[in-house]
């Protein structure tokens, strides 16, 4: 497979032409969390101080939001919306292309405790609430409440969700399982280091810090392993690593 290296030390260079670039986000080694849209941007959330920052492909910065508390960035798949979660502020914000924030939603004043939001699409999210063990489903366009599921299962773990085709996806620190809107569960398999969750189309990834898996067959299927990276994601065309101070690309055959 061939590898495109884009290194960050003390120019950026792009996939098509190299050039010498004023970057402020050389360190690397700090990421926490990286994202990739399909337009050729980056995305770099850090947990030190809450910063989610956005560069082009040429590493210009084209935008920088500084949060006060932590917050989980849900996907940068469609980059004019991009949604943002805290469990701590018991808030959902989205996000422009510029980073600008478009709209926020106060859970606080209409529901118990969420544990997690999932936004579906521009009018749908779905909430894991803690204090009555319930997955609900709200279109918040309309403020109203579509849905809601007995969900008994344990909250204390739980890192990520997807809902997709009337299944629930949980990511906790150590597996990812799948259950119907009964509670039953479907499968359960155990992870190492799992970050995150991503829906690809009709595709369920797991994203773990060295690997990007899908889940085939109530198992996984490794799309990308990187033993050495610090993280990994994928865009539609490509899959990312950063190991050390530089950001390898590898374009996806298909």
């Amino acid at each position: 497979m061939k590898i495109f290296t884009i290194i960050f030390f003390s120019l950026f260079c792009s996939l098509s032409a190299q050039r010498t670039v004023d970057a402020e986000f050389l360190n690397l080694h700090d990421a926490d969390h990286l994202f990739a849209d399909d337009y050729g941007n980056i995305y770099i959330y850090r947990n030190k101080d809450f910063s989610f920052t956005k560069y082009d492909s040429l590493g210009t910065q084209r935008g920088k939001l500084m949060f006060t508390l932590p917050f989980k960035i849900q996907s940068v798949q469609n980059p004019l919306n991009i949604p943002a979660f805290s469990e701590n502020a018991q808030e959902i914000r989205f996000y422009d292309q510029n980073l600008n924030e478009r709209q926020k939603l106060d859970f606080s004043q209409k529901f118990g405790f969420i544990k997690m939001a999932y936004a579906e699409d521009q009018q749908t999210i779905w909430l894991l609430e803690e204090s009555t063990k319930r997955l609900l489903q709200y279109n918040f366009r309309e403020d109203r409440l579509i849905n809601s599921f007995p969900f008994n299962i344990g909250f204390e773990d739980i890192t990520d969700l997807i809902v997709y085709e009337n299944t629930a996806y949980i990511l906790t620190k150590n597996a990812v399982t799948s259950y119907n809107f009964q509670t039953q569960k479907l499968f359960e398999i155990p992870l190492a280091n799992p970050l995150k969750l991503r829906r690809d189309n009709g595709n369920i990834l797991v994203v773990q810090q060295h690997k990007v898996s899908v889940i085939r067959n109530d198992s996984l299927k490794t799309l990308l392993q990187a033993d050495e990276a610090q993280i990994v994601d994928k865009n539609s065309a490509s899959y990312f690593e950063i190991r050390g101070n530089k950001l390898y690309l590898y374009p996806i055959n298909n």
